[in-house]
């Protein structure tokens, strides 16, 4: 197989504020043991906003060392507000720069995926 028809190492980033609650990561911890159940090959890591480590440079870095050439960001927000609206796509510009040969692709955040706000619903209905 030639250099140029190589398949993408691609990594998963679930993006997250964090907090000073050491508990509240476990959640977004669940949901990257999860995709690792469901493919045993993904490379997924956790990354936080603030407060939590590893912040989302840390975390890129780390899956771009391991051979990562295509890195897919989800947001793990429920409501779109100013982080996922103006940080991200900062911090998302800042990585492109810094990996010039790494490919960024940026998911909206799970609070717009109709498939979680169906399941929250059924949820809430028992």
């Amino acid at each position: 197989m030639s250099p140029a028809t190589l398949l993408p190492v691609t990594a998963i980033v679930l993006f997250g504020h964090g907090s000073r609650d050491p508990l509240w990561r476990q959640p977004m911890d669940a949901v990257a043991s999860r995709i690792r159940e469901i493919d045993p090959q993904a490379r997924v890591v956790c990354a936080f906003l603030e407060l939590t480590k590893p912040d989302l440079l840390e975390a890129v870095d780390t899956v771009v060392a391991d051979g990562a050439t295509l890195v897919t960001v989800l947001p793990m927000f429920l409501g779109v507000g100013r982080h996922a609206r103006e940080d991200l796509p900062v911090l998302l510009a800042d990585l492109r720069q810094r990996h010039q040969g790494v490919e960024f692709v940026l998911q909206p955040a799970v609070g717009e995926d109709r498939r979680l706000t169906d399941l929250l619903a059924h949820m809430a209905l028992g």
